[in-house]
């Protein structure tokens, strides 16, 4: 079914450990992105760039934060433009960025589930889990802060914006994750996060375990929001990446995930983020991004008649 989409560019680098992501919106155009989904009968508006808020922080008591104004700042302007973009397309597409951009994207759009009086559920693919408050960041790099401020944990107070909405932390799944600290292991063992690592996909596989989420989010009729980091995958196809983690997922595992999240017709909203074209292959990295972007909006190799029992 035809959807309207909407770009939505995030150039923030702000919580990254390499310069570079900021160069991710346009290299995702430039791939090809809004042609690809316009070919399979989509409505594509581009909403152009988002700009940050100009804020300043006190500093925080952790010495290890980095870029905590400039994060706000983004922060402040991707929450808004969510809410706006959810309000007036069917689907927005937020193109990073670093994943701190999700600090914005996330609690916007749930924003705008809670206007809806529905759920909203995120599926996390990424090799990290990215939940470190302010206080227990030892790399001060904050794209690894996300799940913990939208799920409402505490650490952020009098820095990172007040919350309208925040995602229960049981309506979280996340794959792929196989780079985890102490403080980490210790926030997800005291939540209600689904955490696939990569040895339970090598055991279980993608599909079965994702069509048990997407059979809980049908459940409660929610709002589906997909966070795809790039280092998600195996890095020796996406070199465009500056967090690189060995034993990611495959090109087909990641592309069945993709079709399976279209099968559903259940995804509300996206994140792309992590692709740093400074460190690309002549647009491999970018190109692999559109094209999973493509499978999760309805591209496929054949197409498959319904069965008939």
């Amino acid at each position: 079914m035809a959807s309207k989409l909407g770009l939505v560019g995030a150039p923030v680098q702000s919580g990254a450990s390499q310069a570079g992501c900021l160069m991710g919106p346009d290299a995702l155009r430039t791939a090809g992105l809004a042609i690809a989904l316009s070919e399979l009968g989509h409505q594509v508006t581009d909403f152009g760039n988002v700009a940050p808020r100009n804020v300043q922080i006190p500093a925080h008591c952790n010495p290890a934060v980095q870029g905590l104004d400039d994060t706000v700042g983004w922060a402040l302007a991707l929450q808004e433009m969510a809410l706006r973009a959810a309000s007036e397309i069917d689907i927005p597409i937020f193109l990073g960025g670093d994943h701190s951009l999700s600090i914005g994207s996330v609690p916007g759009i749930a924003s705008r589930a809670a206007q809806q009086n529905r759920q909203q559920f995120v599926l996390w693919l990424d090799a990290h889990p990215d939940i470190h408050s302010l206080h227990t960041t030892t790399s001060g790099h904050l794209l690894g802060s996300p799940v913990a401020y939208f799920t409402g944990q505490s650490g952020f107070e009098n820095a990172y914006p007040d919350l309208n909405s925040s995602v229960p932390a049981g309506n979280i799944c996340m794959m792929g994750i196989r780079s985890v600290d102490e403080s980490e292991r210790c926030a997800l063992a005291n939540s209600d996060i689904e955490v696939l690592d990569m040895r339970a996909l090598d055991e279980q596989g993608v599909a079965q375990p994702l069509r048990r989420f997407l059979a809980r989010v049908a459940a409660a009729n929610g709002h589906l929001h997909v966070s795809l980091d790039v280092d998600f995958l195996e890095p020796s196809i996406v070199p465009a990446v500056g967090t690189t983690v060995p034993g990611g997922a495959s090109f087909r595992e990641a592309h069945l995930i993709m079709e399976l999240l279209h099968d559903s017709g259940l995804v509300t909203s996206l994140d792309l983020v992590e692709l740093n074209p400074f460190l690309d292959h002549r647009g491999q990295t970018a190109t692999l991004m559109v094209d999973l972007c493509a499978s999760l909006f309805g591209r496929t190799v054949l197409d498959r008649p319904t069965a008939r029992f």
